[in-house]
């Protein structure tokens, strides 16, 4: 029988996922919930691939599929066209395993044009020869649908996933191949056309921006209902057409939905979304929240609060009924009384209404950079409790990149404020859904797509933290976790002792803030001014190999054969004090630097 993916078996190299490829395709006969499933399963493996077979790519600190998509090196890699139809797959194939709803044969069937697309780019990147072969939906085979139990698609999904290797071990088994197959996608890619598709405002509408919002929790014809009629419109007859409006359970409007199609800028519907907000807040005396999407990009525009800004999706049902309730139940924070047992040194204080000040201007982002033992922890703790009790903030995340400062830091906000729910997303037994989540950086990329509700509906979308702190905030936000401040739409709040304003790494960007111009800043030199600190003394110590290298001939029997067992038949006879300190780690000098550390520290 004839298949879309037929062109990948002529490619041995593309064996490991063109046979799931096909079984996707075979399922939708059967089941599309399981093909959304089983497609989900396939980009899975052809993503693995992907790592396993070009230098380009580096292995995140986790190798589930959410990690490998976001990881910066192959969004850098992969054409731009091609993430959303990706994430189409990925979100897809979850709702299937999660959610009570069906899974639609036109969403099944958008799930597999997708996947064909992109192992139609690796084929274009890494295949031998290519054409561009369009999808054909006349070629899926059809019958008779049967439902497959919940349980089922479950068991399903976890037993896929069972035989799985280690990607590290296949990215090393493959080194020399990975880079043949980088140096062939640079050759291919210059010879070769590829097409991005073209996506029409009917397939966008019905089905990206559809399942985005059945991804936030949505119902269809329950609390999402679509083409609402409204009057009051401004022109002609004054009749128009809400592409989506949002409920609430007391039959309030929460929020407009405009649709446009994803050649037009999504701009373009802000006027029009706004008029319909304008109509449904006159018949039932609410405003809704405004959101105008072309399916790739989604702006979200509570106008009675702040202007537009973009999203990575929608709201939940929860997450906007807090937001229309807090335009009646947030107060100001001008004035706001601080707790001077949480905080009470000068400076403190004044970060602490410096960042209220700046909340209150509608700023969604502050920067602290305040030295090291000034107390960051204690100003933010302070800060949460302000913004708790004048009703800014329910649910917050504190970001650390390291576990020890995860566990001091859920120490100290349970020591200074014991009535709040805490959870560290490292602990298995605490519960994720707490007013304060702690967590590393690797671990809540994970937690986004994979932590669930009781009711086994996505706990983590897109509005569940209203503030997220980022500690020591120099590291890992630039690039490799980016994608954790770009899916979350909350007030961000950064600590620092050392920001940078490096081009491509820059602290004071990230925040919307001009070079060297943070929130608030105390510095080192303040700090030792006032007293709180004392100024630190270097002690500079010798070591023969950081100083001279290390070379073969002088060591002793027994260090030569360590040295050759460490370089196998790749062994330097000489090691330069240069190349130490890049990439070899020695056990004696980094005991001898810890022992001076210790005695002298």
């Amino acid at each position: 029988m004839a298949s879309n993916f037929a062109f990948l078996k002529q490619h041995q190299q593309f064996t490991s996922f063109a046979h799931a490829c096909d079984e996707a395709e075979k399922s939708i006969a059967i089941s599309p919930s399981t093909t959304a499933i089983l497609a989900r399963r396939a980009l899975e493996l052809a993503v693995k691939w992907l790592y396993a077979s070009d230098s380009a790519l580096k292995v995140p600190y986790q190798d589930n599929l959410s990690s490998l998509i976001h990881e910066r090196s192959f969004l850098d890699l992969i054409d731009q066209s091609l993430f959303v139809p990706i994430k189409f797959i990925v979100k897809l194939g979850n709702l299937a395993v999660h959610s009570p709803a069906p899974i639609k044969r036109t969403e099944a069937v958008l799930s597999l044009h997708n996947l064909h697309q992109f192992t139609s780019w690796i084929s274009y990147c890494y295949g031998s020869t290519y054409s561009d072969q369009p999808f054909d939906e006349t070629l899926l085979p059809t019958g008779a649908e049967q439902k497959i139990s919940q349980s089922d698609l479950v068991k399903l999904q976890q037993s896929l996933s069972e035989k799985d290797g280690k990607l590290k071990d296949a990215v090393e088994e493959n080194e020399a191949l990975r880079k043949e197959l980088h140096a062939l996608r640079a050759e291919n890619i210059k010879a070769r056309v590829y097409a991005a598709p073209q996506i029409s405002e009917y397939s966008t509408r019905k089905k990206y921006i559809d399942i985005d919002l059945k991804d936030a929790g949505w119902t269809f014809g329950s609390d999402c209902i679509e083409e609402v009629e409204v009057s009051g419109m401004p022109f002609g007859t004054g009749q128009g057409f809400v592409d989506y409006v949002l409920w609430g359970d007391n039959g309030r409007p929460l929020a407009v939905v405009e649709a446009k199609r994803t050649s037009k800028d999504p701009l373009v519907g802000q006027q029009q979304a706004k008029l319909y907000a304008d109509c449904l807040q006159q018949k039932y005396g609410q405003r809704p929240v405004i959101f105008y999407t072309n399916g790739f990009a989604t702006h979200l525009w509570d106008d009675l609060q702040y202007p537009p800004r973009r999203t990575s999706g929608f709201y939940s049902k929860d997450e906007l009924q807090l937001l229309v309730d807090r335009r009646l139940h947030k107060t100001s924070l001008k004035n706001a009384q601080i707790n001077g047992t949480i905080t009470n040194r000068y400076y403190q204080k004044e970060a602490i209404r410096a960042t209220c000040e700046s909340y209150e201007g509608k700023a969604r982002k502050a920067l602290l950079v305040m030295a090291t033992g000034s107390g960051k922890t204690r100003t933010v703790i302070s800060l949460v409790d302000i913004l708790s009790r004048h009703n800014w903030v329910k649910n917050v995340l504190f970001l650390a990149d390291r576990t020890a400062l995860v566990r001091q830091a859920k120490g100290n906000f349970n020591a200074l404020m014991p009535n709040l729910s805490l959870c560290n997303l490292l602990d298995t037994h605490d519960d994720p859904d707490s007013r304060i989540v702690f967590s590393t950086y690797p671990t809540m990329m994970n937690a986004i797509d994979e932590t669930k509700t009781d009711s086994g509906r996505k706990l983590f979308t897109v509005g569940h933290f209203d503030l997220i702190i980022i500690d020591e905030s120099h590291r890992s936000i630039y690039k490799k976790y980016k994608a954790i401040f770009d899916y979350f739409d909350s007030l961000l709040i950064g600590l620092t002792a050392t920001p940078k304003d490096d081009i491509d790494k820059n602290t004071y960007h990230i925040f919307g803030l001009e070079n060297n111009v943070p929130t608030y800043a105390y510095e080192l030199k303040q700090a030792v001014d006032d007293h709180f600190l004392v100024p630190y003394r270097s002690v500079e110590t010798q070591l023969k190999f950081m100083e001279q290298g290390i070379r073969y001939d002088e060591l002793t029997e027994e260090e030569k054969e360590q040295y050759e067992e460490t370089f196998d038949d790749d062994m330097p006879e000489y090691i330069g004090s240069e190349a130490l300190n890049q990439w070899l780690f020695n056990d004696d000098t980094i005991d001898k630097v810890l022992l001076q550390l210790m005695e002298k520290g």
